[in-house]
């Protein structure tokens, strides 16, 4: 299973009623290429970190997106969204990955867990390989 982030900017010039229509029609893209849809938030209007095309302002909108086969049409979204004028940016962010990578980094932390009859001993101010003396 795959899932993805998509988030994109409109035209603050837009009128909320076209950016929900605008929303739905890649919604319904999304779904027809046989993924789906697991949430959907609409930030609203935002402050850009930079001007594109003289605009300062953007309506952002997140779509969290789930495949189970791994085929989507994420590819056509992004075509489309490349051609239309009221699409500031857009990006596309795989995050199965970054989960994965995660759990990998957690699980070897909690198995090893510190235990109270541990030998080793703890490093502190006076537990240092190298002395404060010796010049490295």
């Amino acid at each position: 299973m795959r899932t993805y982030e998509l988030i994109f900017v409109v035209d603050p010039r837009v009128s909320d009623e076209d950016v929900v229509t605008l929303t739905n029609d890649y919604k319904t893209m999304i779904t027809a290429g046989g993924s789906e849809i697991t949430s959907e938030e609409n930030w609203g209007r935002r402050k850009l970190a930079y001007p594109i095309n003289k605009i300062n302002e953007g309506k952002y909108v997140l779509l969290n997106i789930t495949s189970q086969d791994g085929k989507t049409s994420l590819a056509e979204v992004e075509h489309r969204m490349r051609q239309n004028d009221k699409i500031l940016r857009y990006l596309t962010v795989r995050t199965d990955e970054d989960l994965k990578r995660a759990a990998r980094r957690k699980r070897p932390a909690s198995a090893g867990g510190s235990s109270a009859g541990s030998t080793e001993p703890v490093d502190g101010p006076g537990n240092s390989d190298v002395d404060d003396e010796e010049e490295v």
